[in-house]
C-alpha cells in the first residue's frame, strides 16, 4: 500500500485506488489524447465532470494507464500525459512563495511541494510537464507556461545553471546555459 504523507492534500481525498487490486478485465475504447481532450468510442467527452470522475480513478502501472474501481481494472491509451494544466497562481507554503497549479480536472499541485517540474520532449516538440499522484503527469499549457515565463530567473540545479522558476525554495532549470 503507498503512503499518502507527503502528496498534495486533493490527493488524499481522492478514493484509494492505490489500495484497489482488481483483476485486469481489457482494453476500454478511451483515449486521452496530446491536447487534453478524452475520447470514448470516437467521441469526445464533453461533460467536463464526466473528465473528472474518471480521472479521479485513473492509475499508472507499469508505463499504462487503467482506469480502477474495487471490483475491475480497464486499460486506456494516453497520448502523452493525461492531464493539462490550464491554470496558475502564486500561494504561500510553508517552504515560502509557490505556484500552485491547477488542471482541468481540478487538480490543485504546488511546484516543490509533492510536485516538480520539467522539459521532456514529446513528438520532437520540447513541452513542460509536472508530476501528478501515482507516478502521473500533467502537460502545462502553453498559455500558462508563457505566462510563467514573466517569473523566469537565474537557478543552479544538479542539472547545470540557466534560467528557471524557484517555488517553495526549490529551483526548476529549464533552459541550461550554454
Amino acid at each position: 500500500m503507498m503512503d499518502l504523507k507527503g502528496l498534495p492534500e486533493t490527493t488524499a481525498s481522492l478514493p484509494p485506488v492505490h489500495t484497489w487490486t482488481p483483476p485486469f478485465c481489457g482494453d476500454m475504447d478511451l483515449v486521452i489524447k496530446a491536447n487534453g481532450e478524452w475520447i470514448h468510442e470516437g467521441g469526445k467527452i464533453k461533460r467536463p465532470a464526466m473528465v473528472t470522475m474518471f480521472s479521479r480513478i485513473l492509475w499508472f502501472e507499469k508505463g499504462e494507464y487503467f482506469l480502477v474501481t474495487p471490483v475491475e481494472k480497464v486499460r486506456v491509451q494516453v497520448e502523452d500525459a493525461p492531464f493539462l494544466v490550464v491554470g496558475w497562481q502564486w500561494v504561500d507554503s510553508e517552504l515560502g512563495k509557490a505556484i500552485e497549479f491547477v488542471t482541468h480536472t481540478d487538480d490543485r499541485l504546488v511546484l516543490g511541494v509533492g510536485c516538480d517540474l520539467w522539459m521532456a520532449f514529446f513528438q520532437n516538440e520540447e513541452r513542460p510537464y509536472v508530476s501528478m499522484r501515482y507516478g502521473m503527469k500533467a502537460l502545462v499549457g502553453r498559455n500558462v507556461f508563457y505566462d510563467l515565463a514573466e517569473y523566469l530567473e537565474p537557478v543552479k540545479t544538479s542539472e547545470g545553471e540557466g534560467i528557471g522558476l524557484i517555488s517553495a525554495g526549490k529551483s526548476y532549470l529549464l533552459m541550461k546555459d550554454e
